[in-house]
C-alpha cells in the first residue's frame, strides 16, 4: 500500500476520532494545534507523505485508536511508525 493512501486513511482515523484535519502551507511541521479554542491537526501541504505520516502517527498515540477501524496494513504502518518513534526534522528552509 503506497503510504500516499495510509496518510489518507489515517486522516479519516482522526477526524473519526473527532479531531479535523488542515493541510496549509508555511513553515511549521505540523501536528496537534489549538486556535481560539478550536482544535485540530495541522499538515503542511509542502511535505512529503512521509512526514504527513509521522505527524498522524505522533497524533494518534495520545487518541483511542482501538476504538476505530484501521485496515491490517494501516495499523501495521501506524505501529512501525511508532515503534521507530518517527520523529522527521524538517528544516525552516526546506518549507520555502
Amino acid at each position: 500500500m503506497k503510504t500516499v493512501q495510509i496518510v489518507k486513511e489515517l486522516e479519516a482515523a482522526v477526524e473519526q476520532l473527532g479531531l479535523r484535519v488542515r493541510r496549509e502551507k508555511g513553515n511549521f511541521r505540523g501536528g496537534y494545534c489549538v486556535r481560539n479554542e478550536e482544535e485540530f491537526l495541522m499538515l503542511n501541504r509542502v511535505h512529503p507523505p512521509e512526514v504527513h505520516l509521522a505527524v498522524l502517527a505522533d497524533a494518534l498515540k495520545t487518541m483511542d485508536v482501538d476504538s476505530v477501524y484501521l485496515r491490517p496494513l494501516v495499523r501495521q504502518a501506524l505501529e512501525d511508525a511508532w515503534a521507530r518513534n518517527d520523529v522527521i526534522d524538517i528544516k525552516a528552509e526546506d518549507a520555502d
